[in-house]
């Protein structure tokens, strides 16, 4: 197995472990929620139903996003398409979220620790992807 395909086998699989973390978030009760938005330097979390949803909702998401990483680390051939699409779609997302924290006021760090991470992951992704491409051709 060539070096960059095994680089990204542990992308994959680092970031699905790491998105499943958030599956505990999902039941926290809001005096936890609370307790880390203080600690993060945001102050008082508002205690509404739009906040837990979300607040859940997106750790939900990136639970569900950790287990479709990790499916496809298992076999990054035959869901070349599918990581093609992970890369784009980390780029992209990077960029929104980015964006989105700028314009909400998010702290620097979490700002230069989110959108600029994802844009970076997903263009890895994307250079090991297509130098495994670039293998396959050369094999056939």
């Amino acid at each position: 197995m060539p070096n960059s395909e095994r680089l990204l086998i542990i992308i994959l699989r680092f970031l699905g472990v790491s998105a499943l973390f958030a599956i505990p978030a999902i039941f926290f009760p809001y005096t936890w929620m609370n307790a880390i938005h203080r600690f993060m330097g945001l102050g008082e979390m508002p205690d509404s139903p739009i906040v837990s949803y979300l607040a859940r909702s997106l750790s939900a998401f990136y639970a569900t996003f950790g287990g479709m990483s990790l499916l496809i680390s298992t076999n990054i051939r035959l869901y070349r398409q599918f990581v093609l699409f992970w890369g784009i779609a980390f780029c992209w997302l990077g960029t929104l979220l980015l964006g989105i924290d700028i314009f909400s006021g998010m702290p620097t760090s979490w700002t230069i620790g989110e959108g600029p991470l994802a844009i970076v992951i997903g263009l890895v992704i994307l250079w090991l992807q297509r130098k495994i491409i670039n293998v396959d051709i050369n094999i056939e």
